[in-house]
Parts: structure tokens; sequence; C-alpha cells
């Protein structure tokens, strides 16, 4: 394929998806990532489309959100893997809440076998995929659905998670920045899943590296109220994803990355590389344990909460290290 032809290609996937990782232009151009970078640098330079990291956007500050047939196919091998090592968090009889999105749509399929849980849900995807799981029981919200990205939002949906009192609540988005936090395109799904942080004594968020450093238009959580961010490994030369999980590191957020290979799922890394893996979650906390809704869970001698250890976390040490800035250098 000529470079005419394979910039064309590109263009117009990230003109029907709003946002395209680097490995997905590579498979569809059938051209390594490279060269693919060197094109998005060149249509960049045309001001046709913007690079961020580990992928290319619709030119402007903020990216649009894309429709559920299309982000369901954007970073897939990477939302899986995502979706095995946060299903290792969830205990046995927790109660939990999970948002609307495709990377929590393949985390609802894994917690199917979790026994004696409770999943509260906006999704309606969320909750087929529990659906016939018959030791968990799914709660759904009230409220308007919202067609594309089958979620119930709204007035309805709000009033209903009042009163609610969860351990957990996973979580995701259009946009993850450390300044701003988890973000989101529209203003009905946004209101909802502030009502769940609400809900829960602590947010983790799932966020595949592609949503690394963008910005959207609607806060849903503000990065003081994040708890954990799982997420993949960012490409190798992608400095300001490495970057910008180091500054979410240095708030305080915990960070686990799931690596190639992780949770039996290959991410699409480079060969060889050893999976990163997250170290056993706690027991589920008592009731009584729980922070108030919406506040950070307090930890022992004060200070930013831990960091998620493991054989290769990101945040093996303690923030400021370098550690996750490591990556720049692979």
């Amino acid at each position: 394929m000529f470079a005419a032809e394979r910039r064309q290609l590109i263009l117009e996937m990230v003109r029907a998806n709003g946002a395209v990782s680097l490995r997905e232009l590579a498979r569809v151009v059938q051209t390594s990532e490279v060269t693919v970078r060197r094109d998005v640098r060149a249509l960049e330079a045309e001001g046709l489309l913007d690079r961020r990291h580990g992928g290319a956007v619709l030119p402007g500050g903020f990216s649009r959100e894309s429709g559920f047939p299309q982000k369901s196919h954007l970073a897939s091998a990477e939302k899986t893997a995502i979706a095995d090592l946060a299903a290792s968090l969830v205990t046995e009889g927790e109660a939990i809440v999970v948002g609307a999105g495709t990377t929590t749509q393949e985390l609802a399929r894994r917690l199917a076998r979790v026994p004696g849980l409770t999943v509260v849900t906006n999704s309606l995807l969320v909750a087929q995929a529990l659906a016939h799981a018959n030791r968990v029981e799914v709660v759904m919200t009230g409220g308007t659905l919202r067609g594309s990205n089958y979620a119930l939002v709204g007035s309805g949906a709000e009033l209903s998670l009042q009163g609610l009192r969860v351990s957990r609540a996973f979580l995701s988005g259009s946009g993850l920045t450390a300044e701003r936090g988890l973000s989101t395109s529209n203003m009905l799904s946004a209101s909802v899943d502030r009502a769940l942080v609400q809900a829960a004594g602590e947010v983790v968020v799932l966020a595949d590296h592609t949503k690394l450093g963008t910005d959207t238009m609607f806060q849903t959580v503000p990065t003081e109220l994040i708890t954990r961010l799982v997420t993949d490994e960012p490409p190798a030369p992608d400095d300001r994803a490495a970057t910008e999980l180091q500054a979410l590191a240095d708030q305080g957020v915990q960070i686990a990355v799931a690596g190639p290979g992780g949770g039996g799922t290959d991410s699409g890394g480079p060969a060889g590389r050893r999976p990163r893996r997250m170290a056993p979650p706690p027991a589920a906390a008592k009731t009584d344990d729980l922070p108030l809704p919406g506040q950070r869970r307090a930890h022992p001698g004060g200070g930013p909460p831990p960091q998620l250890r493991g054989a290769a976390s990101l945040a093996e040490q303690p923030p400021g290290n370098g550690r996750v800035a490591d990556l720049r250098r692979r």
C-alpha cells in the first residue's frame, strides 16, 4: 500500500471513530507502528488530525465521543488485559458499582464467576453480561436510556443511587489526565458517573493508554478521588503517556499495568517482555470500615496511599523515583 493510500485510510478511521490507537492503525493498514507513526506526523503537520499518547484523534483541544460500535473495536486486546487485571480486585460477597463503557463490559464478563457478588450498574450491556450468572445479583438503576452507549442516565438514574453504599466503583471514560482526572464527552453520562462515585468507598478507573493525557468536556472523577488506575503498557516510544502515569502516581493514584500476556491475554506489546501483574487484593472491607461516600480511604501513617505492588507493577517504589518514567527509556 502506498503512503498516500495509507494516510487516507488512517484519516478515514480517525474521522469515523474520533480516536484510534497506533496499534489498531498498524493492524488495519498492515504495516509497522513506526511507519504509522510517520504517517500520523505527516497528517498532523497538515492539520488533519492530532497525535495523542499512542494514537491519533480528531484535531482540536477535546476529543469527541465515538459511537459504541466503533469504540468496542478500539484497543480491544488492551481492554481485555485491563479487564482481567481489574477482575482480580473483586472478592467474594462484595458489593460494587460498575459504570457504562466497553472496558467495563469486558470486566462484567469476568465477574460472572465471583460468588455472592452484587453489582449495581446503569449499563444495559453490563447487566446483560451478568444476566445468566446464577451467583451474582444485578441491580439496575432507573433512568432514561442513552442509545449511543446503552446506559441509563438522567435524574431517574441519579435518584436511584441516593443512599447506596458499596465498597468499590469501577468506571471508564473518554479521557484521563493528572490535572483533571477522568472525563467524558457527555454531560448526562458524567452526572451519573459522579453519583456512582459518591456511593463507593474507593474508585477504580479502567483506561487504556490511548486515553492517558486526553481531556474531554465533562469531568467525572477528580484525580484526588481516584484510588487505582488499571491500564495497559504504553508503546515504548510513548514518552507522554509515561509522563502522565508518573504524574498520576505522584498524586497518590495507585497504578496497575496489564502487560503482554497478563491475565492470560496478550496486550500486543513487544515479545519477550514479562507481564505486569498486580498483587492480590486485600480482603473486602467491612461496611463499617468504609470511608464516607466520595472520600479517599485513609492509609496508616497518613500521606498518599501506597502503590499497588507486584513483580512488575509500575508503582513498585514510592512516587518520584522514576519507575514510571523508565517506560520512556524502553
